[in-house]
């Protein structure tokens, strides 16, 4: 008999009466959330997925009035995070920022125990960005031709670094040794921010890195911008070339972002996420800080977010066959 004085007076006089519809319980995501939400990312703090989950997490802090705690699990290019996230309860309580990468590695990694596309509940998409190719400024290389002539003059000298095998700034890379016909050593990190730390610190020579992490250190002059490896130039860079521009007109990349949730959490939860996540990509500060980092906001619906990774994962399996790379 406790639980029922609490509900109101109404609704016990309602129930005496047998009125049981009037007095239910209201939806699950009424109330959500009510205690601090985990967002789990699978690289190292300061590289791009950080970042983006970072800002959404900031908005929805203050939009829907709890804490959207990131928790950095690096490791696995990135699986050691979506493990996690899928072995969690699926109460909104436990999300999962991830990118393109996790396209990638449903290929690239041959004994996953999880299926992006089938094992969790597409939330929202952030934005999209192409990749940065970046140079240390040390490097007598202005352009991508030079690069190309400099690479074949010294094969197997040039060392790129990428946040992680099978991510999109290893593929750019091996797209581009491909195209250009180069023979470049490929050096992963636990993320882009090491990776461009050991790149101006002159340890590795280049990198494919995603444009919000990278161009910072371009416009610092930490690194030299050499082109971005989307079909279009950027409208945040618009004085950066394409790759394509080069003379390698097939060659196009481009990363974005997003959120799951475990499989399972109530759909009520998942478009109350779904709608604050769109509208902190309407916010004039959050559009800002995207337009200088070279990212483009593209809200999705969850099932329009669904669809869109599952084209992604098939498109990247088939690169991924082509290529010959592999994880092992």
């Amino acid at each position: 008999m406790k639980k029922l004085w609490r509900f109101p007076l109404l609704c016990r006089a309602l129930l005496g009466l047998g009125v049981v519809a009037a007095c239910a319980a209201p939806p699950a995501f009424a109330a959500y959330p009510d205690r601090p939400v985990k967002v789990l990312v699978g690289f190292s703090a300061g590289g791009t997925t950080d970042i983006a989950a970072r800002i959404i997490a900031a908005e929805l802090t203050k939009s829907l009035g709890q804490s959207f705690v990131v928790e950095n699990r690096a490791g696995a290019s990135s699986n050691l995070a979506t493990a996690q996230a899928q072995a969690a309860a699926p109460d909104g309580y436990t999300l999962l920022v991830f990118a393109v990468t996790s396209a990638i590695n449903q290929t690239l990694f041959k004994n996953l125990k999880f299926d992006i596309t089938t094992d969790f509940e597409p939330v929202a998409n952030f934005f999209l960005s192409p990749n940065l190719l970046v140079v240390n400024p040390s490097l007598p290389i202005k352009n991508v031709k030079e690069l190309v002539e400099y690479a074949k003059k010294n094969p197997g000298k040039l060392a790129f670094a990428s946040a992680g095998t099978g991510g999109s700034t290893h593929m750019a890379g091996e797209l581009f040794k491909i195209q250009a016909g180069v023979d470049m050593l490929h050096v992963p990190y636990k993320g882009s921010a090491p990776a461009l730390q050991d790149l101006i610190a002159g340890q590795v020579q280049l990198s494919f890195d995603n444009m919000p992490s990278a161009l910072p250190h371009a416009r610092a002059g930490k690194l030299r911008a050499l082109a971005v490896t989307s079909r279009e130039r950027s409208p945040s860079a618009p004085d950066i070339p394409t790759v394509a521009e080069a003379g390698y007109p097939e060659y196009a990349v481009s990363a974005w972002f997003g959120m799951l949730a475990p499989k399972g959490t109530p759909s009520d939860i998942v478009m109350k996420l779904n709608a604050a996540v769109n509208k902190a990509l309407a916010e004039p500060s959050v559009r800002q800080k995207l337009d200088q980092m070279g990212a483009i906001p593209s809200p999705m619906t969850p099932a329009e977010f669904g669809r869109f990774v599952k084209a992604e994962t098939d498109m990247w399996g088939k690169a991924v066959r082509a290529s010959g790379a592999t994880s092992e």
